[in-house]
């Protein structure tokens, strides 16, 4: 059974940074694609950043330059760097992991297993 654990949340000003991650158990994330998704309070939840088995990336229009997504196989973890962080980024964070490893969309119905989230507020 896949397992994934988000942590890394806060609150921050307007301009600040975080860094969130993502550890997994269960499996070897080298096998997975793996994601970063987001849902704020009366929306959908909407794909952040996602990145392969081969290190591809697919990063969403509304953080591009800003949010930078990244992997570390040998220690299961994924990890999402946030800079210059607007209030707009306030939502729940979520980590996904999927079996299509060379998969790189930010389709959140493909991904399969995801974790309870963290929370991301920024102030203005």
């Amino acid at each position: 059974q896949v397992q994934l654990v988000e942590s890394g949340g806060g609150s921050v000003e307007s301009g600040g940074s975080l860094r969130l991650s993502c550890v997994t158990s269960g499996t070897t994330i080298s096998r997975y694609a793996m994601g970063w998704f987001r849902q704020a309070p009366g929306k959908q939840r909407e794909g952040v950043a996602v990145i392969n088995n081969a290190g591809i990336t697919t990063v969403a229009d509304s953080v591009k330059g800003r949010f930078t997504i990244s992997r570390d196989n040998d220690k299961n973890m994924l990890y999402l760097q946030m800079n210059n962080l607007k209030p707009e980024d306030t939502a729940m964070y979520y980590c996904a992991a999927d079996g299509k490893w060379w998969f790189a969309s930010l389709k959140r119905w493909e991904f399969a297993y995801w974790g309870q989230g963290t929370q991301v507020t920024v102030s203005s």
